[in-house]
């Protein structure tokens, strides 16, 4: 029931049928530009709510966005997923507000050929379980400090075909469980050497793909004592190496070895030869063809007398269990009293070494799925490795002096004047037959001790003097006889004399 109306008031005005018009023609209007405003911009250009109909697949805990023309990633994201595929996108920029829950249970995260080409340092604090991540193909130049820190869980990195030119050292630490790192086909310059060196590396790492790279000169003196689990891992073919022995010796170790790096890429290995021309080869023919490398033998193991010896099991695999076994197949057992004990990292300790060591040691490196057999070949000296020493500066110790020595007697033959002043001048004036003293200098000189020489002729049997050829020779020496009484030797003088061979100083 309506109230009265007063008395003397104005009836209110009804609303005019041009105003509601308009007002229904303005919001329509609204609605239309905004309908319009959604089919200019392209999907994706502001961050929009997943939907699992049109923009993304969803099946169970798998959300795969690929090659929905995103820019952004979708907000709303379930708890519950797992595997997020964006690849084939446009999301250039990975910001740290891509997701503001934490995606506890996301391991699987695929960014490939989106054109990245910015990572937030802090785009990762909120997946910190994830345990793939793929970043490949994309425009990424360079990696920053601590980039995936958060990521504690990761095993596989994928990086290849960037842009990366600069990696910074410090770019994957905190990453202790990655397995597999890949970084070929980018700009890379420097060998990341800390990846994998001891005290640096990351101890999980059992593969890094650094091929296809701008790498001339790689670190080969620390890649010769890395682990063999390392070096079958480590991938760095096509890259732009400069030709040298030391790297054919290398990669020709690795392939006796049978090392997987070596063997899958072998023709890959390329190295550019000094020189104006620059000429690419390959790095195994540069014992043959080209720089005549030494051809690359694997070495025996030797050891000296009383040396503590460790032979290595150096498997191509990690976490093995290792049994050795020593020549004439003894199995090397703990609490047995024998010389040769196997270390906590499965090498082979023995010492002191002795003679009946020398041999071949087999290392057997089982697992639940693979296994390993190592052979080492060791050569033991018999002697000790100072005895060696001591023998070898004691021979050219006698050596020198039997120099010497001849070279003094041979001074004092040739050099000292003769002091037999009557001396006949007869056929017999060299210096052998002109060396015999008189009997003036015998009773003049105190010491007994005389060089004297004797022709062959005169010698006996054993270089004695013969008395039957002496009857009938006449002295040489002068008539005073002294030693020659009568012109013939006596036999009991004779008999006085030792020589060694004929012609030789005897000392009287």
């Amino acid at each position: 029931m309506l109230p009265p109306r007063r008395a003397g008031a104005l009836p209110e005005p009804s609303p005019s049928p041009s105003l509601s018009l308009r007002r229904i023609h303005v919001r329509w209007a609204l609605y239309l530009f905004l309908y319009l405003a959604l089919l200019w911009f392209p999907s994706g250009a502001v961050a929009s709510t997943l939907n699992c109909h049109k923009t993304c697949i969803c099946a169970s805990n798998i959300v795969s966005c690929s090659k929905m023309n995103l820019t952004t990633v979708p907000t709303g994201l379930p708890l519950y997923t797992a595997v997020l595929d964006l690849s084939y996108n446009d999301v250039s920029r990975l910001r740290a507000e891509w997701t503001t829950v934490k995606l506890i249970k996301l391991h699987n995260l695929l960014l490939s050929h989106n054109g990245l080409h910015f990572l937030s340092s802090e785009a990762f604090v909120y997946i910190k379980h994830l345990r793939y991540l793929d970043l490949s193909s994309n425009n990424l130049r360079q990696l920053d400090e601590f980039i995936f820190e958060p990521l504690g869980q990761l095993e596989v990195l994928l990086l290849y075909n960037n842009r990366i030119s600069q990696i910074d050292r410090s770019a994957f630490q905190g990453l202790h469980s990655l397995q597999k790192l890949y970084l070929s086909q980018n700009k890379i310059s420097r060998f990341p050497l800390e990846l994998v060196k001891d005290k640096t590396r990351l101890e999980k790492l059992s593969l890094m793909d650094i091929s296809s790279n701008r790498i001339k000169v790689p670190p080969i003196e620390e890649l010769q004592v890395l682990p063999a689990w390392i070096k079958n891992g480590l991938y760095f073919h096509n890259n732009p190496l400069i030709c040298d022995c030391s790297l054919y010796s290398l990669l020709a170790h690795w392939h006796i070895l049978r090392l997987n790096s070596a063997l899958d890429f072998k023709d890959e290995y390329s190295c550019y030869l000094p020189g104006p021309q620059k000429s690419r080869v390959g790095v195994f023919d540069l014992n043959r063809d080209y720089m005549n490398c030494s051809t690359f033998y694997e070495a025996d193991e030797e050891a000296w007398l009383e040396q503590t010896l460790i032979l290595r099991c150096d498997t191509k695999h990690r976490d093995l269990s290792k049994t050795w076994v020593m020549p004439g197949d003894v199995v090397v057992t703990e609490g047995l009293n024998q010389t040769a004990k196997v270390l906590p990292d499965g090498s082979l300790q023995i010492g002191p070494v002795k003679p009946d060591d020398s041999g071949t040691y087999t290392c057997y490196a089982v697992s639940e799925a693979l296994n390993e057999t190592i052979y080492v070949l060791l050569k033991v000296h018999n002697f000790t490795e100072k005895g060696h020493g001591e023998n070898l500066n004691t021979a050219y110790t006698t050596l020198v002096g039997c120099v010497t020595s001849v070279v003094l007697v041979f001074i004092y033959l040739y050099l000292t004047p003769c002091r037999c002043f009557c001396c006949p001048k007869n056929n017999h004036q060299d210096s052998f037959h002109s060396s015999m003293l008189s009997h003036e200098d015998l009773a003049n000189n105190t010491d007994p001790r005389h060089v004297a020489f004797i022709d062959p002729k005169e010698l006996g049997q054993n270089g004695k003097v013969n008395p039957s050829d002496m009857e009938g020779d006449q002295g040489e020496m002068d008539e005073e006889g002294g030693l020659l009484g009568n012109g013939r030797r006596k036999k009991s003088v004779a008999e006085s004399i030792s020589l060694v061979f004929s012609d030789t100083p005897i000392v009287v």
